[in-house]
């Protein structure tokens, strides 16, 4: 299918390499996507327009042209605002609203969270595992000949010669009398090829991410005791905190009666509150001089957490800081932070944050969009053109459990990169790359780090999208990128009067569930009668390459 491409600038940028891709049969220049671009793209004979670039403004604009021009005309635009999109799928009549972030941003919080990225079919979450964790629900190999230091080796959806060859390899591995033989999976051994597997696999769980209660609480009042108090402040308090206890134990032992530990306490909380009452001459007195004494030390330093307690409050709220969020501090502790707040950033750290951890954001540009948004939850935002090492400093890397770098610019996530693991080497590391040979390079020098791209997550997505195809969700095998979509037979389709062997025969794609027309609320896995023909109402679900992908669909 011929695509036309419009780029701002034909020599910078990805216009060379746009113009190089087979397929692309004429690369156009306009600053702007204008009604005079459209035409000369050719919109009133096209099939389907992707709109790629620009503010939610000008794609919404552009967007509504194209359909006035060519009225059903398949649209997809990329737009932040899903709420937004999602008025507009309504307006127009054939037309899919996607956001870039929001289909990359969730394998960037995982990554960061150490747990796997994972995909809902069925109500079964499927992910990627790798070697060692792959288990025997596996549904299929996903890779093979994973070599870190050279990811070029990479296979994806490799040919393994069909199920059939599978069930000779695990007759080979198990047929000795030494077991039974699982009938349905491939054996997933090495012993064919070197390298690293990956395998395609349902999450059984995720990992426990918050902190135990009593950690959450003891740094909760840790921090807010910093917040409030300065260093005079704080040595008063524990100075008299200290008093008290020490009154309190003296009152315990040398109190006569009714002595215990309840009317130690009962006794000591209201002397500490201004309300002892003193032994009278002729009364029986219930100690001696030191316990008269341990309850006049509680009196005086109680009355001073009044005049305390009160500076505090007054402090929080006339200074107008009770709305903002707080800096790091002491209870920021084993928290994810987030270096930039654009369109991905912050659908990252929202993520993040909607798991309970705590975050904590750096910003170099003042007027970015996701800085309000962050702090609207809470979040504590940094910013600032200082130094790098200095702002993850004042973060409290030394205590982050991981560092997601996903700016626009290479570069500058692969300084924080290394500027965190200075700091911290065992930290757990995300970046966002678009070069694909810089990736490589990471890959192969820094151990603890996992690259992501935006593009290579988000792009299947918007053109199965404009191929009216719907995709589930994307995994990430290193840099390459495995999506999980779920057809539907269609008369007179493609897919129509074809069986499994025939669509995985073409390469690049795994039928890992079928949903048949007279079951249609069943999802058969890893489905037996792979000779049974497709009829229209059936539904399959493939795990496919984007060039698998698309030929399935053609």
């Amino acid at each position: 299918m011929p695509v036309i491409a419009v780029v701002p600038d034909l020599a910078r940028e990805h216009g060379p390499a746009i113009a190089q891709l087979p397929g692309v049969a004429a690369v156009l220049e306009y600053s702007t996507l204008t009604g005079e671009a459209l035409g000369a793209a050719g919109v009133e004979r096209a099939r389907g327009i992707a709109l790629m670039d620009g503010t939610d403004q000008e794609n919404i604009h552009a967007a509504m042209a194209a359909e006035n021009r060519n009225h059903g005309v398949r649209i997809v635009l990329r737009i932040f605002n899903q709420r937004l999109g999602e008025h507009l799928e309504k307006l127009l009549p054939n037309c899919a609203a996607l956001s870039a972030s929001a289909t990359a941003a969730p394998a960037f919080a995982n990554g960061a969270l150490g747990r796997p990225h994972s995909v809902e079919v069925g109500g079964r979450h499927l992910y990627v595992a790798y070697d060692e964790d792959i288990h025997s629900n596996q549904i299929c190999l996903v890779a093979d000949r994973i070599d870190r230091q050279d990811l070029t080796r990479l296979r994806l959806l490799p040919d393994t010669g069909g199920r059939a060859a599978d069930f000779i390899r695990i007759a080979e591995r198990f047929g000795s009398g030494e077991g039974p033989i699982e009938l349905g999976r491939p054996d997933l051994s090495p012993a064919h090829e070197p390298g690293g597997l990956a395998a395609l696999q349902p999450l059984d769980n995720e990992p426990a991410l918050r902190q135990p209660l009593a950690k959450r609480i003891k740094w909760w009042l840790l921090d807010s005791l910093k917040y409030f108090t300065n260093t005079r402040l704080r040595m008063i308090l524990v100075t008299a905190f200290a008093a008290i206890v020490v009154g309190a134990v003296v009152l315990y032992y040398r109190t006569q009666h009714p002595p215990g530990l309840g009317w130690t306490l009962y006794s000591t909380l209201l002397d500490a509150a201004g309300a002892a009452q003193p032994d009278l001459p002729g009364d029986q007195a219930l100690g001696d001089p030191w316990a008269r004494a341990a309850q006049v030390l509680i009196t005086f330093c109680g009355i001073t957490f009044v005049p305390l307690a009160t500076a505090i409050v007054v402090e929080a709220l006339a200074s107008g800081r009770r709305g903002l969020p707080r800096p790091p501090g002491a209870r920021t502790r084993d928290h994810v932070i987030v270096v930039g707040l654009g369109n991905v950033g912050t659908r990252v750290a929202t993520l993040v944050h909607a798991t309970g951890l705590p975050v904590v954001c750096l910003e170099r540009d003042p007027q970015a969009r996701g800085i309000a948004a962050a702090r609207a939850l809470g979040i504590p935002v940094l910013i600032g053109e200082g130094p790098l090492e200095a702002q993850l400093k004042q973060a409290r890397v030394k205590h982050a459990r991981a560092v997601a770098a996903v700016t626009s610019d290479d570069a500058a996530n692969l300084e924080a990169a290394l500027e965190a693991r200075a700091v911290r080497p065992e930290v757990r590391i995300v970046v966002r790359l678009f070069d694909d040979d810089f990736a490589h390079h990471v890959y192969a020098t820094l151990g603890n780090v996992a690259s992501r791209s935006v593009s290579y997550l988000a792009a299947p997505a918007f053109a199965a999208a404009l191929m009216g195809r719907d995709v589930l969700g994307t995994l990430s095998v290193f840099r390459h990128v495995l999506l999980v979509a779920e057809l539907t037979v269609e008369e007179g389709s493609g897919l129509a009067g074809q069986n499994i062997g025939d669509l995985e025969a073409t390469g690049g794609v795994r039928v890992v569930a079928v949903r048949l027309q007279r079951r249609a609320d069943a999802y058969q896995w890893n489905f037996a009668d792979r000779s049974r023909r497709l009829v229209p109402g059936d539904h399959i679900v493939i795990a496919a390459t984007r060039a698998g992908l698309a030929r399935i669909i053609q």
